[in-house]
């Protein structure tokens, strides 16, 4: 059953990106872009990281994607836009390189001799996170903290119109 679940969901992951890449219409895009990322997500459940499941949904989806949205939804004219197709010509030589990575990849991915390890119960991954960036790595956590306090602070200033 969780073999099944696992491919139910690496199939939506595969289906909306590919619809991310070849929709016409932006929105569209952007919604197809919303499975991708809530997929990965679910893919992350499967492999036991369930705090990077819960960081791709808070950032990605909640923050990044949102902010995709209403630019979009907020940019004058995008339902006018024509999307000019330039790589037309391009295609069929596109399509020949993506054949051939598929068949090398494809390849490479049977021929190899995988490590299948031993099943371990595992605890979540948010108090040993936690835990770690609170005693081994509380300086690098620190810098990483004021660094983005003054990118914040250098952020706020370059956007003053009256700067300089």
């Amino acid at each position: 059953m969780g073999a099944f679940a696992f491919n139910l969901v690496a199939i939506l992951v595969v289906v909306t990106a590919f619809w991310v890449v070849t929709a016409k219409n932006l929105v569209h895009s952007a919604v197809a872009l919303m499975g991708t990322l809530f997929g990965v997500a679910g893919l992350y459940v499967f492999l036991y990281a369930d705090f990077l499941a819960a960081v791709q949904v808070v950032i990605y989806v909640g923050g990044i994607l949102v902010l995709i949205i209403f630019g979009v939804m907020l940019t004058q004219k995008i339902a006018t836009a024509v999307v000019v197709q330039s790589s037309m010509p391009n295609r069929f030589l596109a399509g020949v390189v993506v054949f051939f990575l598929f068949i090398g990849l494809s390849s490479l991915m049977f021929r190899t001799p995988w490590h299948r390890g031993e099943l371990v119960e595992t605890t979540g991954t948010v108090a040993t996170i936690g835990t770690s960036l609170l005693t081994r790595y509380l300086l690098h956590f620190e810098v990483a903290s004021i660094l983005l306090l003054v990118a914040l602070l250098g952020a706020a200033y370059l956007s003053r119109r009256e700067h300089g």
